[in-house]
C-alpha cells in the first residue's frame, strides 16, 4: 500500500491482518490523494488538513519529495479540535511527537508515523519499505505485486477492497498465491454529541476510543 497520512481505520485493519506490510514509497506521487492529507472532525463536520510539500509532482516518486513548513499549524488545529475528546491526554502527545519527527522526507516521515501508530494500536506486523526490496522496477500493477510477493517468499496477498478491479485471483493462483480483499465492516463510535461522521483519519478514531475498543475495531472486517 502507498504511505498515507494518518489513514482511516480500514488501512490499519489491513496492516493488522498481515505478517508483513509493504509501504510502497517508490511509486509516483498522486496529487489530490491521501498521501499528505486527511480529514478530522471540526465543529461536527469533516475538515480536511493538508501537509505542505516542496516540489510535489506526479513525475516524482513519493520518496523523492520533502515536507513543507505547516506542521505546527496542523498540530495546533488537532490540539484545539480534540482538547475535550476522552482520550486526548493519551493520543495528542503521540500525534505531536509524530508531527515533530525530525525528518523532512515525505516517505520516511509517513513510514515513521505508521510504525508509531501501529505500536499504539498494538499491531505487531513487520513494516517493510518497498525501496528496500530488490525487485524489478520495470514491472507495473499486478506484475509488480506478484514480483514483490516472490521476493518476500509469501504465499498469501491481501489488498484493500478497491483492488478487486486490479488483481485476479486466478492469476495469483497460477503463481501459487492466495489473494484476498479486505472489506471493512461498519465502524461507528460516539464523537462528542454530534451525528457520527464516518471515514475520518485514525486520529479521530483514537481520540474517542480506548485501546480495548480500538483492538476490537481492527478486527471488524471480512476477507473476500
Amino acid at each position: 500500500m502507498q504511505p498515507y497520512l494518518f489513514p482511516y481505520i480500514g488501512y490499519w485493519q489491513l496492516v493488522n491482518s498481515v505478517d508483513e506490510f509493504v509501504i510502497m514509497e517508490d511509486l509516483n506521487y498522486i496529487k489530490q490523494g491521501f498521501i499528505n492529507r486527511n480529514y478530522i472532525l471540526v465543529h461536527g463536520e469533516a475538515h480536511r488538513f493538508t501537509m505542505e510539500l516542496h516540489g510535489a509532482s506526479q513525475n516524482k516518486l513519493i520518496n523523492e519529495i520533502d515536507i513543507g513548513n505547516n506542521r505546527e499549524k496542523i498540530i495546533k488545529t488537532i490540539e484545539v479540535t480534540y482538547s475535550n475528546a476522552p482520550y486526548s491526554t493519551d493520543v495528542f502527545p503521540l500525534i505531536k511527537y509524530i508531527m515533530q519527527y525530525p525528518e523532512n522526507n515525505l516517505a520516511r516521515f509517513i513510514s515513521n508515523s505508521i510504525e508509531q501508530i501501529s505500536d499504539y494500536l498494538g499491531i505487531n506486523t513487520t513494516i517493510i519499505r518497498s525501496s528496500d526490496i530488490k525487485r524489478n522496477h520495470q514491472l507495473k500493477a499486478q506484475d509488480m505485486v506478484l514480483d514483490i510477493c516472490k521476493q518476500l517468499h509469501t504465499t498469501c496477498y491481501i489488498n484493500s477492497i478497491g483492488g478487486q478491479k486490479l488483481y485476479s485471483k486466478d492469476i495469483f493462483k497460477e503463481h501459487g498465491l492466495e489473494l484476498f480483499f479486505i472489506k471493512t465492516n461498519s465502524v461507528e463510535y460516539k464523537q462528542f454529541n454530534n451525528a457520527f461522521v464516518p471515514n475520518l483519519s485514525i486520529i479521530d478514531v483514537m481520540m474517542f476510543n480506548s485501546k480495548v475498543a480500538l483492538k476490537d475495531m481492527l478486527n471488524k472486517y471480512v476477507l473476500i
